[in-house]
């Protein structure tokens, strides 16, 4: 079991526990919306989305199931790193920062509904932006070392 899951290396960690938090927390949302793109019978598109499901709906869920693999996915890893590899925890801030930053590029200037109307997701990654950068502050900063800290290493 250790070649899947090598021991914790939370140990190593000197970032704020907050970011932890703050990346298992995003991670089972993350893992959430995954299950609804991908188990929902219409992925969330017509429910949540409201986007008109009378043409083409087939191909809309498959992309909702498609981007919901994806997010169960990225979110699984997410909670592993939050809870045993907090070492990773800034580099998985970044990969979250960037994803974010896409979305929101690609929803309000690059594909912008004609309808106006604009999906939850999209409000979401716009303040999820200046969220996301607090966190990944909070876990670059490191912790003043004392002689226990050095020991445990």
């Amino acid at each position: 079991m250790t070649a899947l899951l090598p021991p914790s290396t939370n140990s190593y960690y000197d970032g704020s526990r907050y970011s932890a938090w703050f990346l298992l927390i995003s991670g089972l949302s993350q893992a959430l919306s995954g299950m609804i793109h991908s188990f929902l019978p219409d992925g969330g598109a017509g429910v949540i989305g409201g986007l008109d499901l009378t043409h083409g709906a087939e191909r809309v869920f498959a992309m909702f199931a498609w981007a919901g693999a994806t997010q169960l996915a990225h979110g699984i890893v997410a909670v592993a790193v939050g809870l045993w590899y907090r070492t990773l925890v800034p580099l998985l801030l970044v990969v979250g920062l960037l994803e974010r930053i896409l979305i929101s590029w690609s929803g309000w200037i690059k594909h912008v509904p004609t309808n106006g109307h604009h999906p939850p997701e999209h409000y979401v990654s716009v303040i999820s932006i200046p969220v996301i950068l607090l966190f990944l502050w909070l876990a670059m900063r490191t912790k003043a070392t004392t002689p226990d800290d050095v020991s445990k290493h």
